[in-house]
Parts: structure tokens; C-alpha cells; sequence
């Protein structure tokens, strides 16, 4: 289903909460995420362990000889000798800091620091000596004691303590730079293993073909594979050849991945998954080693699957920017791919599986036969498939008894497999959101909109003349798509403001394989017939259209230098498919430049020209549409058949029905 104004309502996926760090480890066991919390204590601890052996009292320095004289005094309270190092180091009496002291508010001072004296002395006999004299004679209150004794333990902390942190917090992150590679403990010597998670044919959880929907001829194919595992000799005797690849291609969310988790479930043999970007890292070498040892893993676990998933990061043709700094490293990983899956035995039992959405960037040395045989494409589910789909995601939900598979194939052209699992999870977020026990059909319903159109802005402001002039738009929107046999039948149009468009219009496209050239001029005239309807109807033209201008623009350029419709270029194709071969050059001169643009003016002012008129035919009933959107905001095909009358063409996806419930 297509919108007039399509908007993307995409949900980012969310990293995991900070509190709980389980990851996974290569086997798809659990392990616990490190934690730098280990990395602050063994920073803190000696710090703190330092700081309190240190005394951090301030001192005081004094020459020998004036510790002498203020010793007689009666002034300290004890004194410490180091004989090691030559000084003493001697507290203050709190009545006697004025004899050391001249100033009284320096003696305050330093009695409030607690003031330790620290004198260097001739020697510790010279300094037993001296204070036994003076406590004799003068009867002094005094302790004397001295340190002698090495701490051993103390003196090892100090000398290699700050050298054993620096190189803690080194290894912790030269193992954290190599993300735990391999799945040992090595840290940075393991830089060059490869990544690949190995799912074990004894493991908990399976993915068969009974788990994948759809993709009936893509499971087709596949089944070759499995039964190549299963039964290699079967093949050799014969004198056949196991093939050594096989390429998944198809849009995005199609269920490749799924598909190649089936063939390892269904062969019942180790499966190895990794990511082409996987390969590569800020190392010089690393990406062809990392492929290196992959391939020696997997011939150690044969009879095996590689699963390489995106392989176009580590694929794309090489050479293909010469002119600009191409990534060398990439390269050098791609030619160790290729050599590696050449030097394969014929019968090693070991197939590569790899899956992309960008076939036409890939090198063509790695697409030729002895490397990935063949080329497996996993296209958009027709409606058929999009049926299976929907039964594998609405089972774990709470249905409705209004609910029809059928009907929901019907409203969801277009879509994957991904996008069919997202439209039944909303549904049931939209349902709970209004308190209700079971899904119902017009919670799928509303999922699809949001899906398509995104959100409903109610809330955005805007003026009675606004809205009647994208009634007036809408409504030659939906006027046209009704009259006219080939556009696409209408489902709803709505006034309320979705995304970032003030109206949309949703239909039902026609799902064909090959398109002729009245079925594009139909549709370039209903794409066109909201500008029209504004110049008719009000009078002045707004920049609401400028989504169905760059539609049509598009369009009737596809037509004229693509698909070689138009009668002054006909049959040239200006698109070149592998990419390679026009570089930055145009492929046609500025003449044929100037006559393209001609005839594409001309394509779209015939087609505005013919909306103008229908339109003007049918005024009345287009009226009689806008009115009705300016009161009811939403309209459906049902209201749109009592003004204009049933139509008289029907649709291929409703053929398509219509011959499956006659051969039931």
C-alpha cells in the first residue's frame, strides 16, 4: 500500500540497559560483560593505600645546631631517628611553638598544623649521644627513639607499584581494542583470529523450513545444499562436484539471514556466522589473517556452513575508484577470500553461504563459478507469501475473530518479512494502549498507516482555508486513482496530518511484473491530480504537490532514458546496471540532453492536461469528495464507490483471490 506524501516511521533498535552487561560469547553461551568498576579500584586503592602510610604534616627544617640549643629547652615531645637516611624528625610540645617560632601568630599557626621539625644529623651515634647528655643533665621530658629497621614490603611497593598499574591498564585496554577476538583470553595477540560465532549442530535452538515463511523457490534451492551435506556421496559417485557457494540476494529484511540459519538446522551440521565488516579493523593485515583462520576452523569442524552476512563490506569490486584512495586493507582481505575459497578441496564438505542486498557492487571474481556458484535470489513476498508470514507472527497473538489473513495480505503490498513481523507487533502495542483483551482488525489496520504514514498530528494547527485546500488536493488525488483503469485503486484518504505530510492518500498498487507504458501515464495523471485539482478549484497552485512533482519528474525521466518510451529516443537505455562503465561522463551528448528534457516536459503537461479535463468532467462529484473530507477527515473507498459509482475495473490482487477461493 502507497501513500501520496509516504513517510518512515522507523524504531532504533536499543542498546542493553547499563545494569545488565550479559553478552554472548562465540558458542551463543552467556557470559557476563566486563566492567571497568576493577579497573578504577586497582587505580584507587594503592592511591588510597599510599596516601594513608604518607605522613602529610607539614614540616619545618632546622640546622643542627639550633636543634641543640632548643633541645636543652625542654621543647620537643619526641624525636625520631633515622639513621638510614640521616634526619631526625622531632613534635612539638603545644606550650613551646613561641621558642621556635618568634612571631606569635606563626606559633598559633603551626600548632594548629601539628608541625613536625625535621633536622639532618651528623650521624645516629652523634645524636644518642647528645640527647642522652642533655636528658641527664638538664632532667628532660623527652622520647627519643630510633628507626633502624627497612621496610622491605614498603620500599618494593614504592619501586614498582606505579610500573605494575601502567601496565594493568595498558593490557586491560589492548584487550578491550581487541574486542576479546577469537573468544580467547589472548587480548591483543588475538587481533588476527577471526570473529565467527559457531552455532553447534548439538544446540538448544534450531532453525528448520518450517520456520520460514514464504520463499518457496528460495527454499527450493537451498534444499540442494542440505541434501549435498547429507548425502555427499550420492553426488560424487557420479563424478558431480559439491558446490563451494552460494549467494543470497534480495532487499533487505526478506529473511536471508533466517533462510541460511535453516540450511545449518536442517543439515544438522556447525554453522558459522559472521559479518563481512567482521574483517575488517584499523590493522594492517588483520582482515586476510581473520580470513585465514576462519577457513581453518571450518575445515577442522567439516562437514560445515560459513554463513557470511553483508558480505559487500568486505566484497565490492576492487579498483573501481582508482582515482580516489581505495581502501587497501579491504582489498588485500577480499583476494585472501578468494584465495581461500579456491583452494578448497572439490569434496571438503564445507559450503559458504553469503547473503547481501548490493549484488551489483561485488567483485566479479568473487561472483564466478568455483567460488559462489550460484546465485540465490530472495525477492519481496507476492501475495501468497505474505499470507504464510502473517500466520508464522500472529500465532503468538491474541486475535480477534474479525481478523482476515487474507485481507491483510491484500493491504501490505510490498512488504518483507520484516516489515510483516513489525505491522503484527504494532498492532498489539496499539491494542494494549487501549485496554483492549484481544487484537483487533482495525489495530492491523492502524499499524499499517503508522508504518506507511507515520504518526497522527491532530495537535498541528492549521486554518479552515488550509484544510479545504488539502481537501481539494486529496480529493483530486483520490478522484483520479478511482476513474482512472490502470492507477492504483484507492483504499483511504484522510486529511489529518501524518509524518510530515498535511494528507495522504493510501492505495492498493497492482503487484505486476511488467509494466506497458498507458498503465505509467495513468498513474503520472493521478499523482498529478492534486496540483490539478488546486489550479481548478481554487484557483492558485501551493507547494503541496512537490511530493507528487519529484515522483513524476522521476517517473517520466525513467520512461524516456531507461525504459525507451518515447517516440522521438525510442528503445535507449541510458542506465548502465553493473556500475562501471559511465563513471562520471554522460552517455549521451547535450542534444540528446535537451531532447530528453523535452519530451519528458511534454510526457508530464499531456498528463496534467488530461487530469485538468477529467476532472473538469466529474466537478461535481470531486465536490461532493472534498466535502465529504472536510467533515468526516478520513474517507473510505466505500464512500468514494457511493459517489462515483462501483468501478468498473478489478484489481490483479483481487483476481488473484478470486481465482484461489475457486480452485478451494
Amino acid at each position: 500500500m502507497s501513500s501520496s506524501q509516504p513517510g518512515a516511521d522507523q524504531t532504533p533498535s536499543r542498546p542493553p540497559a547499563p545494569g545488565n552487561p550479559t553478552q554472548r560469547d562465540k558458542n551463543g553461551g552467556k557470559r557476563t560483560g566486563g566492567s571497568l568498576w576493577w579497573v578504577y579500584a586497582l587505580i584507587f586503592i594503592p592511591l588510597i593505600i599510599m596516601y594513608q602510610l604518607h605522613d602529610s604534616k607539614p614540616t619545618k627544617e632546622l640546622v643542627w645546631s639550633n636543634f641543640c640549643e632548643v633541645f636543652k629547652e625542654d621543647v620537643f615531645e619526641t624525636v625520631v631517628v633515622d639513621g638510614r637516611k640521616n634526619i631526625l624528625e622531632a613534635t612539638v610540645k603545644k606550650d613551646r611553638y613561641d621558642r621556635i617560632f618568634k612571631s606569635p601568630a606563626d606559633a598559633d599557626k603551626a600548632k594548629s598544623y601539628a608541625l613536625k621539625i625535621i633536622v639532618k644529623i651528623p650521624s645516629a651515634d652523634k645524636v644518642e649521644e647528645f640527647t642522652k647528655a642533655a636528658i641527664t643533665e638538664r632532667k628532660l621530658s623527652v622520647t627519643v627513639g630510633y628507626d633502624s629497621e627497612e621496610s622491605i614490603l614498603w620500599n618494593i611497593l614504592a619501586a614498582i607499584g606505579p610500573i605494575a598499574i601502567i601496565v594493568l591498564i595498558w593490557i586491560f585496554f589492548m584487550r578491550r581494542m581487541g574486542g576479546g577476538m577469537g573468544g580467547g583470553g589472548m587480548g591483543i595477540f588475538s587481533v588476527g583470529k577471526s570473529k565467527a560465532q559457531l552455532f553447534d549442530k548439538d544446540g538448544k535452538h534450531k532453525v528448520t523450513f518450517k520456520d520460514v515463511a514464504g520463499l518457496a523457490e528460495a527454499k527450493q534451492e537451498v534444499e540442494e545444499i542440505v541434501s549435498f551435506l547429507k548425502n555427499p556421496q550420492k553426488y560424487t559417485e557420479l563424478g558431480g562436484k559439491i558446490p563451494k557457494g552460494a549467494l543470497l540476494v534480495g532487499p533487505p529484511g526478506t529473511g536471508k539471514t533466517l533462510l541460511a540459519k535453516a540450511v545449518a538446522g536442517e543439515a544438522d551440521v556447525p554453522f558459522f556466522s559472521l559479518s563481512g565488516s567482521d574483517f575488517v579493523e584499523m590493522f594492517v593485515g588483520v582482515g586476510a589473517s581473520r580470513v585465514r583462520d576462519l577457513f581453518r576452523q571450518a575445515k577442522e569442524k567439516a562437514p560445515c556452513i560459513v554463513f557470511i552476512d553483508e558480505i559487500d563490506a568486505v566484497g565490492r569490486a576492487r579498483g573501481r575508484s582508482a582515482n580516489m584512495n581505495s581502501n587497501d586493507e579491504r582489498e588485500n582481505t577480499l583476494n585472501q577470500l578468494l584465495t581461500e575459497m579456491d583452494g578448497f578441496g572439490s569434496n571438503s564438505g564445507v559450503i559458504i553461504l553469503a547473503a547481501t542486498n548490493r549484488a551489483d557492487v561485488l567483485d566479479k571474481a568473487l561472483l564466478r563459478a568455483g567460488r559462489f556458484d550460484r546465485q540465490i535470489h530472495v525477492e519481496l513476498p507476492d501475495l501468497n507469501e505474505r499470507k504464510e508470514i502473517f500466520g508464522v507472527h500472529l500465532k503468538p497473538l491474541k486475535l480477534d475473530s474479525s481478523i482476515d489473513t487474507d485481507f491483510l495480505a491484500r493491504q501490505t503490498p510490498g512488504f518483507s518479512g520484516a516489515d510483516i513481523a513489525n505491522v503484527c507487533n504494532e498492532a498489539a502495542l496499539i491494542a494494549a494502549r487501549k485496554d483492549k483483551r484481544r487484537v483487533q482488525k482495525e489495530d492491523f489496520m492502524s499499524a499499517v498507516d503508522r508504518i506507511i504514514g507515520g504518526l497522527e498530528k491532530r495537535s498541528k494547527i492549521m486554518t479552515a482555508k488550509e484544510r479545504k485546500s488539502i481537501a481539494i488536493h486529496e480529493a483530486g488525488h483520490a478522484s483520479l486513482s478511482w476513474l482512472l483503469e490502470h492507477a492504483n485503486p484507492l483504499v483511504k484518504v484522510t486529511i489529518v496530518p501524518r509524518g510530515k505530510a498535511l494528507g495522504a492518500a493510501w492505495y492498493l498498487p497492482e503487484e505486476r511484473q511488467i509494466t506497458t507504458r498507458e498503465q505509467l501515464f495513468d498513474e503520472m495523471c493521478a499523482i498529478l491530480g492534486g496540483r490539478a485539482a488546486e489550479e481548478l478549484f481554487i484557483g492558485e497552485i501551493s507547494t503541496g504537490a512537490s511530493n507528487d512533482l519529484e515522483r513524476v519528474t522521476k517517473q517520466a525521466y525513467a520512461m524516456v532514458v531507461y525504459f525507451g518510451m518515447s517516440d522521438k529516443i525510442p528503445n535507449l537505455n541510458y542506465y548502465d546496471s553493473s556500475g562501471q562503465e559511465y563513471g562520471f561522463t554522460k552517455p549521451y551528448s547535450d542534444d540528446t540532453a535537451k531532447l530528453i528534457d523535452s519530451e519528458v516536459q511534454s510526457f508530464i503537461s499531456e498528463q496534467y492536461a488530461r487530469a485538468k479535463q477529467i476532472l473538469k468532467d466529474n466537478a461535481a462529484k470531486h465536490k461532493a469528495l472534498a466535502d465529504l473530507l472536510l467533515n468526516a477527515e478520513v474517507v473510505y473507498s466505500e464512500d468514494v464507490e457511493r459517489i462515483f459509482g462501483k468501478r468498473p475495473w478489478v484489481s490483479r490482487s483481487e483476481e488473484i483471490m478470486d481465482q484461489q477461493s475457486l480452485s478451494v
